[in-house]
């Protein structure tokens, strides 16, 4: 593979990893199946856009990108948690809506970028290479996020939503309302989500309503990935082992690519990956399991033959 592709894999999958993170918030952190995540990074993408061909600055249009994601995230809660539908019901009328809003958003179903500021072109006209421009917005973006989280998941709504995923019925015999914290969860999931999203459009230099399609995908396979090759001891590691997994898997998918995959089978290698990934943990214990007997099974021999 070359350097140049290798690059682009780490950069890409840096600006994906906000997106992976905020599917661990969900996933891993609230234990909730939360489909809205299709809907939300296309509307970070949609936002974005539409603020920065409104002249904007590419900057603010990011962060007003990432508050319409806490929204879509607040709705989805307020369905599941108020309404009482059920969580995975919730993710999907979310999903289903924002695509109209989405569609209104932009006026049509792609909206292009082309010729226009974004936090990349402002980076790379400091005298700074755009392939280089794009590692530096993925790092500086990526150690934001993960400080702040880090901090707030030190704090005491940070336990309450991480003890809300563990044991909803013991965090609310001490009095913790788990509905605002599952809202909660929700509104920094999908905020990080559309982030990733008004990002990556800055970076493809356009938003596509279909461009949601699969994320749920990417960003679970990101976690899976992470969480089985580094580790998840701590909120800290967690947080930096699903930035890696991303990173990984893109830089799986880049090498598959240059390999002659045809790029329409990238939907079904990603499913297939995540399959393999979620049964790494079985696979391991298969593995160790028949370690074990072999190593039982010499040591006796070794005793019969004393």
């Amino acid at each position: 593979m070359r350097l140049s592709v290798l690059m682009g894999a780490v950069s890409q999958g840096l600006l994906w990893s906000i997106l992976a993170i905020g599917v661990y918030i969900t996933y891993k952190i609230l234990d909730y199946a939360d489909l809205t995540t299709e809907g939300s990074y296309p509307l970070g993408a949609a936002v974005a856009a539409q603020m920065i061909l409104s002249g904007f600055n590419p900057f603010i249009a990011t962060f007003v990108s990432m508050i319409a994601g806490m929204v879509a995230g607040f709705v989805t809660g307020f369905l599941n948690t108020k309404l009482k539908i059920p969580s995975l019901l919730s993710g999907i009328l979310s999903m289903t809506g924002l695509y109209s809003i989405n569609l209104r958003i932009m006026g049509k179903a792609n909206l292009p970028l082309l010729k226009q500021d974004t936090v990349i072109s402002i980076v790379s006209d400091m005298g700074i290479e755009t392939s280089t421009a794009v590692l530096i917005v993925g790092i500086v973006f990526v150690l934001i996020v993960i400080a702040i989280l880090w901090w707030f998941f030190g704090t005491e709504k940070g336990f309450a939503i991480r003890a809300t995923g563990d044991n909803a019925d013991m965090i609310r015999a001490l009095g913790v309302n788990t509905n605002s914290m599952v809202i909660l969860g929700l509104v920094i999931s999908n905020g990080l989500i559309a982030l990733s999203g008004g990002i990556m459009a800055q970076y493809n230099g356009y938003a596509d309503v279909g461009m949601g399609t699969g994320t749920i995908v990417i960003g679970l396979a990101s976690v899976i990935i992470g969480e089985v090759l580094f580790g998840h001891s701590s909120i800290l590691r967690s947080l930096f082992a699903v930035v890696l997994g991303s990173i990984l898997y893109r830089i799986i998918i880049a090498f598959v690519l240059s390999k002659g995959l045809v790029p329409t089978d990238l939907k079904l290698l990603s499913s297939v990956l995540l399959a393999v990934c979620l049964s790494l943990p079985l696979i391991k214990e298969k593995l160790y399991d028949f370690v074990e007997k072999i190593h039982g099974n010499k040591s006796k021999e070794g005793e019969v033959n004393a």
